[in-house]
Formats: structure tokens, sequence, C-alpha cells
């Protein structure tokens, strides 16, 4: 027996595609026998035959054809060829739209039923169901048209010679009430003005964060949150993380072994009590938050930031005007797309799921530990879907689902179908029944990003305005979203920008030495691509999961450190190339793979990155060992007497440390802020 086709027919209707086997396949050769999963088909003159089957997982059919007997290969694998593509011509790849609504005259889950039937089913069970399945069709509305419009940006920032009437009332305006709220107390406990706006009710998130505890820490070392705060924000700390995706039709030597991470991912925060803390401290060291508050445009002067917000709850105007606005509107800002002109993402997560109170059966999952990343099947339908699953409270469990996606104007990448097959394929993943679950709250969002060649290959700054968080757009490609690049460098972040401001330093040249840019992590975005499905094609199914047990596996085998240094965005060049060479040396097809999915033009500009990786690994060894502590030693009369030339040095300082994943210890920010 052999087998010599395994393929992915991209439908969910798998009795359509046993259907077509059997009764409408053309057939120039051989006598079909009917089976419960597919066909035998005989051929005459020989004592063997071909057996073909089809099964489903993850909402979507696959197909393998087998060789029995001594029916020659030669002339089963021509036959085959021609077989492949009458299956691929009558079900071809699609890549199906959300469907045209007017909710002003029905709702959005009549709407939405005879499309996304799962999907509506469990909304209506979810609190805030119908108001977050509205957000989810709406982000995705928005996404698509982003996508396939990039030059025509809404233009929401202005420049203007007009000068306010007034000095500024804020010092900073921060405009998204979640990374945003975070760094604007951390602000304001400094001493300045802060606003924060939220379009929506301040103090809800529809993801859960997770990270590691000496990560986290840093919220107590620059002061924003007492031990004990931090401690009752903290939903769960579970004994250990699981990474492993599937590989039941991989080679045994492309078969990888579960990679544990026990401080990676770790603690499980209510991201709802992070907010309200994190508001709190705002308002209790002066600042402000006007939630419910819609941004609507900027007008930037000379000497301030005059902001136009629209009041959602009672529709009227509101303005404000401050020394720099703060972009923290994720990735689906308008000032993002505005900043960075026609140039659209590189890449994106779609990720949906949800935080379920109960109703799993006992022995489904124990909450002493989380699942990271997990596969139990192959591509589907052009993404290979990846979960994760982290412990909260007492029997809370949040779920994601996930796929890394390469942007395409005919395949933005889709919520909406994601969450059908989240409903769908729940049951797979972990073992339950769907109506005994109690959910809490959905959890969605794109998380977008660039490809990054070196530091200033994009802009994170206009004057008098910088991006912060997912609307920078500079997470890792791994696992962390804007949060977990926030928390490792909020102290970078927070040191760079109280010098900025402090000092004036508040043009785009300045601005944009304010980053979190890291070449260790920008280097990495050549994995991430080999992680996605180029739009058009049909990859072996399994090609994606062979390569991601490589180097899981591979990280598995090293100590523990290891993986927990390179996913925590700590990996040197040293380790890089190391872990790198082991890999093609494991699996030596995987430079090829990366090759056909990426294509050229992204493959150089990957070596583009690696090259700048290289300069900033030599430049930090030539100075890391003794900038930084002269930079400290020489502060006083430097950054008095050259204020910009020490922002830059500065900025210099930490992109030779926390930039190629050597962090230096956070700061205490003990000074009053020289507010102009």
């Amino acid at each position: 027996m052999e087998e010599i086709l395994y393929t992915e027919v991209p439908t969910p209707d798998t009795e359509l595609v046993c259907h077509w086997l059997k009764q409408e396949m053309p057939l120039q050769k051989g006598e079909k026998q009917i089976t419960p999963q597919g066909i035998r088909v005989k051929f005459p003159n020989t004592r063997g035959e071909l057996s073909i089957f089809v099964w489903s997982v993850e909402n979507t059919t696959y197909l393998k054809v087998f060789r029995w007997g001594d029916f020659p290969a030669s002339t089963a694998r021509g036959w085959v060829q021609k077989f492949n593509h009458a299956l691929h011509q009558r079900f071809p790849i699609r890549y199906p739209e959300p469907p045209e609504i007017d909710l002003s005259q029905e709702s959005i889950f009549s709407a939405l039923a005879p499309y996304y039937p799962k999907t509506v089913h469990f909304f209506q069970k979810i609190p805030n169901g119908e108001f977050d399945l509205t957000r989810v069709y709406w982000w995705e509305k928005r996404w698509r048209e982003q996508v396939r419009h990039p030059q025509q940006p809404k233009p929401v920032i202005k420049q203007t010679h007009r000068e306010p009437d007034s000095s500024p009332h804020y010092d900073l305006i921060y405009l998204g009430g979640a990374l945003g709220v975070i760094h604007a107390a951390v602000m304001a406990q400094l001493g300045y003005r802060v606003l924060l706006v939220e379009r929506l009710a301040f103090g809800r998130m529809n993801r859960e964060w997770n990270i590691s505890r000496q990560e986290l820490q840093v919220l107590v070392d620059l002061g924003l949150f007492t031990p004990a705060e931090l401690e009752s924000v903290i939903a769960r700390e579970y004994q250990d993380g699981f990474n492993k995706f599937f590989d039941g039709n991989n080679p045994a030597h492309l078969k990888g072994e579960v990679l544990h991470t026990p401080t990676v991912l770790n603690i499980a925060l209510n991201s709802d009590k992070v907010l309200q803390l994190c508001g709190e401290k705002l308002q209790a060291a002066g600042g402000q938050i006007w939630d419910r508050t819609e941004f609507q445009q900027a007008h930037i002067s000379q000497t301030a930031v005059t902001v136009d917000c629209q009041d959602l709850s009672h529709e009227t105007s509101k303005q404000a005007t401050a020394r720099l606005l703060i972009d923290a509107m994720g990735s689906a800002s308008p000032i993002a797309w505005q900043l960075n002109g026609d140039r659209g993402f590189d890449s994106v997560c779609p990720t949906v799921g949800a935080t379920i109170k109960k109703g799993f059966p006992p022995g489904v999952w124990d909450s002493n530990y989380g699942d990271v990343l997990n596969s139990h099947g192959d591509t589907s339908r052009g993404r290979q879907l990846i979960w994760e699953l982290f412990p909260g409270a007492e029997e809370e469990l949040t779920i994601y689902l996930f796929h890394y996606h390469e942007i395409h104007p005919d395949n933005p990448g889709s919520l909406l179908e994601m969450y059908e097959d989240f409903f769908n394929i729940l049951p797979e993943y972990r073992r339950c029944d769907m109506e005994q679950l109690e959910w809490k709250k959905a959890t969605f969002g794109y998380i977008p990003a660039y490809f990054s060649v070196g530091k200033r290959d994009r802009a994170v700054a206009f004057d008098r305005l910088l991006a912060l968080g997912d609307a920078a757009s500079l997470q890792s490609p791994l696992v962390f979203t804007g949060f977990g690049s926030l928390i490792r460098n909020l102290d970078r972040l927070t040191t760079l920008l109280d010098t900025a401001l402090k000092h004036d330093l508040l043009q785009a040249k300045h601005l944009n030495q304010v980053q979190a840019y890291q070449s260790n992590v920008a280097v990495t975005w050549l994995f991430s691509k080999g992680m996605m499905v180029p739009t058009g094609k049909m990859l072996p199914p399994q090609r994606i999961n062979a390569m991601l047990n490589t180097f899981f596996g591979l990280l598995a085998q090293e100590p523990r450190e290891v993986a927990d240094t390179f996913i925590k965005d700590r990996a040197g060049w040293g380790l890089f190339n190391r872990l790198a060479l082991k890999a093609a040396k494991m699996n030596p097809a995987i430079v090829p793979w990366i090759w056909e999915q990426a294509g050229a033009k992204d493959f150089f500009r990957w070596v583009g990155s690696y090259l700048s990786f290289t300069v900033d690994a030599i430049i930090s060894v030539l100075f890391r060992g003794w900038f930084p502590q002269w930079l400290q030693n020489n502060q006083s009369w430097l950054e008095k007497r050259f204020p910009a030339l020490w922002l830059k040095a500065l900025s210099f300082s930490y992109t030779i440390t926390n930039g190629i994943g050597n962090p230096q210890p956070v700061k205490q920010h003990r000074d009053q802020p020289q507010v102009k």
C-alpha cells in the first residue's frame, strides 16, 4: 500500500465531496466500487486498485488516495494527477465575503443567520452578544475596505498654521482606552496632564491578556501598581504551558515533541480589572477619561494639537488641546493608516475566541496548565488554524483561534468565517457539549504587522503625534500581541517620551526615536511568513505543521531557558543563527518551502532585515558594555546643554540593549517633569 495523494478539499461540505466521488466524478478508466467514505477504483488486467476516501476535520474536507497491490506506480500517479485537477476544478478555493446588511431594518442576528448560523446561535448566548457581533461585522468591513483601498486613507490628521487661542490644557491626549490607559496612567503619575479618549464604555476589553510574572514586574518597578494591586489583577498563574502541532501526516523525522514553557504567558490577567485600576490611577493623578467619545480629527499646529471628538452619549461635539497626541487605537486606527500612506500591512492574525465561565466536563482540562500554541489538524481552507487556551479565575477558560495570514485584496482575512469555524470545531479541540457552556464574553480582533527591514523602515510619528501599541504595529510575530510588546518596552517608551516632553522635542524627527523597535524581533518575520498559505495557492496540507514541529521540536530539545529567551523576544544574534542552522539541518526542505511561500521579493527583504540585525548586533557588542553607563554618568551636562542629542543617545542606548534582546534594568522615574 502506498499513499499517492493527500489533499485538502476547501469546503466544509464533506457529504457533497463524497457524493461527487460516487456519482459525478468523471472516470475514463477503471471501475468504481462504492465505499462508506469514498470509492475504490479497479482497473482491468491488473491485480491492484486505488482507494479514495474523505473525512472532515476543522470544518473542512480532506482526501487521500492509496495504491494497492501491483498496480503500476507510474500509471497510478498519472491517473491521480488528472483526478486531482478535476477535483479542484469542482471544488475551487473560495474566499467568501460578508453580506451587505442594513441594521436599521433588521438585527445583526437575523441579518447574519443565513450566512453564519453557528456564530449567530452562540452570540445570542454571550452577554452583550448583539453589540459584540455588530463590532465583529463592523471591524471586518472596515478592515476589508482599508486593505483594498490603502491609497485612500481618511485624512484625519491635518496641519494648520492657526494656533489655539490659549495654551494647551493637556500635555498628552491618548486615543484608545486599552493599551492607552496603561501608558497614560504611568505618564499621569509622572505629573503630566493627561486626557484619555475612548470610543466605547471605558474598562471593557474584547480579549484577555496573558504574560509572565517576570515581564509583569515592570508595572511595580515603574510605580504604577503596588505588589498587592498586581496580585489583585492576576486571575490565574498556571504551572506549565504546552506547545504542540498536529503531526499525524508528517514523516517520523518531522514529528515534534511537546514544548513545555512554564514561564511563558503563564499569568492570566483580568483585563477588565487592569483597565479599571489603571483608570483609577490615571484619575487619581489628575488625568481625565472621556469614554463613549469618538475621535473625529486632529489639527496640528506649531505649538499644539487640537482634537475634535463626538460625544456618542449626548451627540455633541467636544474639543481638547494638548502638546502631544498619542494614537493607541489599535490596528483599526485611521491615524495609523494615514501615517503610513499607501503602505498596507504585510500580515495579520485574524483572532477569534471567547471566555467561558464553566460547562466543560471534568477531565477535559486541568486549570493548572495552559495551551500556548496548539493545532489539531492540517491547513483548513487556506489557513493553518492555531489554538490558545488560558485558564482564568475559578473554572474560566479563555480560548482563542487564529492563523497567520498574508494580506491580499482578494483575501483580506475574515473574523466571521473564523467564528463560524470556532463554534463548529471547538468540540474537536476540547471535548464539550456546546449547549452546556456558559459564556462570559467574546474575544476577537485583527492583529496586524509590518515586515520591517530596519528601524527607519516606517514612521511611528508625525509632528506632535506618536503611535503606540498595535497602532505602531511593532509586536512580535510569534505569540505576543501589542500588549506584550508594550509591557516589555514600557520603561523604554516612558523614559524616551518623558525626555521628549521635558525638552519639547515633539517634532516627527524626535518622536520617531520613541519606539519599541527590536531588530531581533523584526528578523523573525520570515518565520511567520512560513506559517501563511499564499492567496490562490494550495500547499500540501501537512507542510506548515511540519515546519512548526521542526522549530518547536528543536526548542523542546534545548534547555528550557532557550525557549523562554526566544519566545520572549530576547534572542540575540548568536542564538538566532544557531537555532536557524540547526532547524535547516534537521529539515533541509524548510528553506525551499519558505522560498515558495514567501516569494523572492519578501525573501530578499528578509535578507535586508537579517543584515540590519547583524549590523545592530556588531554595534551592540562594541557599545553595550560601556555606553549606557557612560551616558548615565554624563546625563547632567549632556541633557541640559544638548537635549536633542541626549534623546538620540538615549534611544541609541536602548537600541543596543533592549533592541537586541538585552534589556536594561528598569529606571525609577522619581523627578517631576518640567511641564511647558
